[in-house]
């Protein structure tokens, strides 16, 4: 049975969406169909569409999906038509990283997520008239009606837990939060300074609250957004506009700096704060999506001692961590839905305009 998505399309770097039909293809054995609710906006998705990563155009982009499974494949025993799904990031399930429980960092990673063709090549849309379409967007491209995805990249959730919310567990708030819970595994009672409070540093602020962080530092240009980063968790906050970043850091922490950071903002010189702001052993994340090209401005003094992680989707096995975030969520310390922004799929411009003007944490696109 053919099936046709309404979709949102890229058709080149920097060009607009323009929403059009295309046609997807036949399952393979160990897919699904799913009929997406929502899902998120992510910085990921803008990073392909200004050229800061690979594109292959035209694409369907979105990464962050949730919906209900209307279809399986012959090879699927583990879903069934009608559970809802969060829709993480895609992984082989059979290199040596695979096998040891670090799907995140899959040595088919860029192939499977980015290259908009399954592990065999295959593409899984065309448009109406048989041309290229390019699909697979982190295995599922949710910027449309429907989308083939990997069973193994599909995460079943409870039918009381709201759809329209859950989408940016797949990677947004996964990444931050993952990044402090397993890329640091930061102990209780630590010092950690988060830059940048969009949705993936907010979600490390309130990783940083759940592990019993005490000394939990936000770093932002927008006073609306720290005090937001209070709200959730932050212990102090820092505008990197008005204050010297790394002063204040260190009047904090008693002259020693912070023993974890992580920065969202893959800004150099914001980056080059950050190490300068935290003391001899420490570890540091980056997580954030930087311009071709972009160095890291240290000294070999300056970065002495320290631990540089380049932390992907916050270490996480999905189908493990994804549920563990959810009852988190539940038992009211892990208040994602707050960053949340909902916004009609024929909006997805307006929620691209608020969220790069700061007036949406994380927007999510809910399907007509």
């Amino acid at each position: 049975m053919t099936t046709t998505a309404h979709a949102a399309v890229v058709r080149g770097t920097d060009s607009p969406f323009s929403f059009e039909d295309v046609v997807l293809d036949n399952l393979q054995p160990a897919e699904i169909l799913v009929k997406i609710v929502a899902s998120g906006l992510c910085h990921t998705d803008l990073a392909v569409v200004h050229g800061d990563l690979p594109g292959v155009f035209p694409m369907v982009l979105g990464h962050e999906g949730a919906g209900i499974v209307e279809e399986i494949g012959s090879g699927v025993t583990d879903l069934a038509v009608g559970d809802h799904v969060a829709v993480s990031f895609a992984s082989c399930g059979h290199c040596l990283n695979c096998l040891a429980g670090r799907e995140a960092y899959c040595a088919k990673f860029m192939m499977l997520n980015i290259a908009g063709v399954r592990e065999d090549g295959t593409g899984t849309m065309s448009a109406p008239d048989g041309g290229e379409m390019h699909g697979s967007f982190f295995g599922q491209s949710s910027f449309a009606t429907h989308a083939i995805v990997a069973a193994r990249n599909a995460v079943k959730i409870s039918k009381d837990v709201p759809l329209d919310i859950v989408g940016p567990l797949g990677c947004g708030i996964q990444t931050g939060a993952g990044t402090v819970l397993n890329s640091l595994n930061i102990p209780a009672g630590s010092s950690i300074v988060v830059s940048g409070t969009g949705a993936v540093g907010l979600s490390a602020i309130m990783g940083a609250k759940v592990a019993g962080a005490t000394t939990i530092i936000a770093v932002d240009v927008l006073d609306e957004r720290l005090e937001f980063a209070k709200r959730l968790g932050a212990t102090h906050v820092v505008n990197g506009r008005t204050d010297d970043v790394v002063a204040r850091i260190m009047e904090i922490t008693d002259s020693v700096g912070a023993a974890y950071a992580v920065d969202t903002t893959a800004i150099p010189a914001v980056i080059e704060n950050v190490v300068n702001a935290t003391r001899f052993g420490a570890a540091i994340a980056l997580v954030g999506v930087g311009k071709p090209g972009a160095t890291i401005p240290l000294g070999l003094v300056s970065g002495a001692g320290k631990t540089l992680i380049g932390a992907v989707e916050g270490d996480s096995v999905p189908q493990i961590f994804i549920p563990e975030l959810i009852a988190m969520y539940q038992a009211g310390m892990f208040p994602f839905d707050e960053l949340i922004t909902t916004y009609p799929f024929d909006q997805i411009e307006k929620a691209i305009a608020d969220t790069q003007s700061g007036v949406a944490v994380k927007a999510v696109l809910t399907m007509p």
